[in-house]
């Protein structure tokens, strides 16, 4: 069974298998009713189609280095999601991130000398295999209504990406993004929790923004997206109460990474 290239695989994902109807025309796909893989990590990648309602529910905030991306914060520190219990499971009804959504599958090149992507899978998720129930992935050496709808997410999927990059690029050309910074007083007598290692926009540069360049942000679409972010960051200290709330009170002085 071949391998696609492996490279630095994308977070989550341990090893990738194109899917194949030579290989897999007998299997089904099953739904992940668990997600273990989840259940320690912090910050999830979103797209900007995704804004206007992870917005809501996490804060949203932007890695740092030269090319950051979008990351919904599911709790504040390393290890700690309190939206996923240590089985896996999810506490209440949480939105969850198309990019939690699209695993175990990943569009992906298998040649260095194509542009072209093909529609892959993590076999370590257990999520396909020759199950006796389940979603059939080819009828006929031909990819079944299933599989056209996961290629289909997969592909919107990669499409938003494309659209989350260019905005991206715009803030960090616009100079908007700082370093972040926030802090949590939990009591008058103690240090307050400081959270670092991460980038937001700038409100003072963002006030600062004037004439052809202001309007130019207003139709391109990129101010909704900024100030879906920095109303997102009110939620810093709603999940700093999740953590004390579940016993997972954090060391002070922790950096968002």
């Amino acid at each position: 069974m071949a391998s696609a290239p492996q490279g630095n695989l994308p977070l989550f994902y341990n090893d990738l298998v194109p899917l194949s109807s030579n290989e897999h025309g007998s299997w089904k796909a099953r739904p992940l009713e668990k997600a273990p893989w989840l259940a320690t990590q912090h910050a999830i990648p979103v797209t900007v189609d995704e804004f206007a309602v992870a917005q809501r529910h996490y804060p949203i905030i932007f890695s740092l280095g030269e090319n950051p991306v979008p990351l919904a914060l599911m709790g504040l520190n390393d290890g700690v999601n309190t939206f996923i219990d240590d089985d896996g499971v999810p506490v209440g009804e949480p939105y969850m991130p198309a990019y939690v959504r699209r695993y175990p599958y990943l569009l992906a090149k298998l040649r260095n000398d194509s542009d072209d992507l093909s529609l892959c899978f993590d076999p370590s998720a257990n999520g396909l295999g020759e199950f006796e129930e389940g979603d059939v992935l080819f009828e006929e050496g031909l990819p079944s209504d299933a599989t056209k709808a996961i290629l289909g997410f997969c592909e919107q999927f990669e499409q938003a990406g494309q659209r989350t990059t260019a905005f991206m690029n715009d803030l960090v050309k616009s100079g908007l993004l700082m370093d972040g910074e926030v802090s949590i007083q939990t009591g008058e007598d103690t240090p307050p929790y400081i959270y670092r290692g991460f980038q937001m926009v700038d409100e003072e540069k963002l006030r600062g923004l004037r004439g052809d360049t202001l309007r130019k942000y207003m139709q391109s679409g990129l101010l909704p997206l900024v100030h879906a972010h920095l109303f997102s960051l009110t939620l810093m200290r709603d999940i700093f109460a999740r953590q004390v709330h579940q016993g997972k009170l954090p060391p002070q002085q922790q950096e968002v990474n």
